[in-house]
């Protein structure tokens, strides 16, 4: 009596593999969207220093400070990298379409079958669009209130040290805990006075009422 295996191996001989569209769209993208699903996101087939360089500019731009910041902006490295894969996908499948290898091929997998896999992958691309603006907007308001806060206490060390310097003392920021070095808050303060002092120049050039002339004493004749 034959075992299992064998039997097994024989049938495999026999099969063909998918036939009804839903079960050979399910066997295409098994075969594309574990690109856009798994968990590896460089894959084999693609080239690390371009992924390098995509990560790279990530963090050029967003400067992220923190493991949450750094923590999304990973995940918009990711889900960028995903998400730029789906047109080669697309033509993937066209091009798998378009041109079979062997007349079993163009029956097993044709024009039809392609675009109902283009338009499943459509819908993984748009889940990949929308993960990657829910990362990016809870990026952003982590970063503005940062900064917000940074801008608050900047000005009030800026503000410490202007006092300091009008009573001729030193002034170390640490003492009040604030984190920034002496030549930031020196720094941040110079502009502050700048700026309000074009503030004041820019009131009275621009808005401020002209000064009202005095009327002439008016002139009888005698």
């Amino acid at each position: 009596m034959p075992n299992r295996a064998t039997v097994n191996k024989a049938n495999a001989q026999h099969s063909t593999g998918p036939t009804t569209r839903s079960g050979k769209l399910r066997s295409c993208l098994n075969a594309l969207t574990h690109g856009l699903t798994g968990r590896t996101v460089l894959l084999p087939s693609e080239d690390p220093a371009a992924h390098q360089r995509h990560t790279q500019e990530f963090f050029d731009e967003y400067k992220p400070q923190g493991p949450t910041e750094r923590q999304l902006v990973q995940e918009l490295i990711d889900t960028s990298w995903r998400l730029n894969r789906v047109p080669a996908l697309e033509a993937e499948v066209l091009n798998r379409a378009a041109h079979p290898p062997t007349p079993e091929a163009a029956i097993e997998f044709d024009i039809v079958d392609a675009h109902l896999a283009i338009d499943k992958l459509a819908l993984y691309s748009h889940r990949l669009s929308r993960q990657f603006h829910k990362s990016l907007d809870q990026l952003r308001q982590i970063q503005a209130e940062r900064r917000d806060q940074e801008s608050r206490d900047l000005k009030r060390a800026a503000a410490l040290l202007e006092m300091h310097k009008i009573k001729g003392i030193p002034y170390d920021p640490a003492q009040d805990g604030f984190v920034f070095s002496s030549d930031q808050i020196e720094t941040f303060s110079q502009r502050l006075i700048r700026q309000n002092e074009s503030r004041h120049i820019e009131h009275i050039r621009f808005y401020a009422a002209p000064p009202a002339r005095s009327a002439e004493a008016p002139c009888y004749a005698s």
